[in-house]
């Protein structure tokens, strides 16, 4: 199916949603749901595995942190100057996922060319019934029609992309049920999350940079994969390295496996009390990345939280 540009008035209305969004206002039931009706018209188009150019910047989670969203907009510049790769959960947790992920389909809608937005695993019905975007919805509108709008655009989000032919990036990682890229292209996405298998363990799996092999993931769902894994997977597809999220990390970025999987997360002071820095990372033309990390943006009624280690978190 090929895309349409928008017309002028839909512009116009987009723009205006992105505006209202920005000075703190929510859209109202019937705008997001012809927000989440467009963003699936465009979404439905692209393939499991997206191919995307540098220079882009890549960020992690954000969670619903929106005034952190903002602020990660201002630091690494706005669209269309910039182009963007999300690597997914932009709900539960924090306090603002309406906001966040209204504004992520927005500006998808406007500039669909310069961000890309993957799926998370909080990008699933189970999920954030218990974490937080179901009760935020239903406190914000009255009912929970709002969230089953935002549902349905859950499934048509991508599963991956790489970078130039060469950097991997998923939300949660890898899986043993995948050698080749081209399995994750055969995927059928429009679902919820399954329990186990590629598709979740593409969203759910993480690093473990002790171990060699694949390994239980704490989480109970996903696996956890070494080093050996990351080469393997790396040479089979001839690629260089392997970006994913997922992972609170401190100082927002983490390297592991002799620097072939990095591991970013955009959600400073997680959950307003893990003390961690955020970071995006931007890829030059020619592959080079650039690590701007950042503390939260200034709001008020916020408790001072001190750098420590945190609880874990899913």
């Amino acid at each position: 199916m090929a895309l349409h540009k928008l017309t002028n008035q839909e512009v116009g209305n987009i723009d205006k949603h992105i505006s209202s969004l920005q000075n703190g206002q929510l859209l109202t039931e019937l705008e997001i749901k012809a927000l989440c009706s467009k963003a699936k018209e465009i979404l439905v188009d692209e393939p499991n595995v997206i191919s995307v150019r540098a220079p882009l910047t890549i960020c992690g989670d954000i969670h619903g942190q929106f005034h952190d969203l903002i602020e990660l907009f201002k630091i690494g510049g706005k669209l269309p100057d910039t182009n963007y790769l999300f690597l997914g959960d932009y709900v539960d947790r924090g306090s603002q996922s309406v906001e966040t992920f209204s504004i992520m389909l927005a500006l998808k809608i406007r500039y669909r060319d310069r961000i890309t937005i993957l799926r998370g695993n909080h990008e699933n019905r189970e999920i954030n019934k218990i974490y937080g975007f179901y009760d935020e919805c239903f406190r914000k509108y009255g009912n929970e029609l709002v969230w089953k709008h935002f549902t349905d655009v859950f499934g048509y989000l991508p599963l991956s992309a790489i970078v130039e032919q060469q950097i991997f990036c998923a939300h949660g990682g890898l899986s043993p049920a995948i050698e080749s890229v081209d399995q994750i292209k055969n995927l059928n996405r429009v679902q919820d999350i399954p329990h186990e298998g590629a598709m979740c363990d593409l969203l759910w799996s993480d690093p473990d940079e002790q171990k060699a092999g694949w390994g239980c993931s704490p989480r109970g769902a996903g696996f956890t994969w070494g080093n050996d894994i990351s080469e393997k997977f790396l040479l089979k597809n001839n690629l260089k390295q392997i970006a994913r999220a997922h992972q609170l990390v401190m100082e927002g970025y983490q390297y592991v496996h002799n620097k072939k999987t990095i591991t970013i997360f955009s959600a400073p002071n997680y959950c307003y009390r893990c003390g961690n820095q955020a970071c995006i990372v931007e890829v030059d033309d020619q592959l080079k990345m650039n690590f701007t990390q950042y503390d939260p943006a200034p709001r008020d009624n916020e408790p001072h939280t001190t750098r420590r280690v945190p609880d874990y978190f899913l």
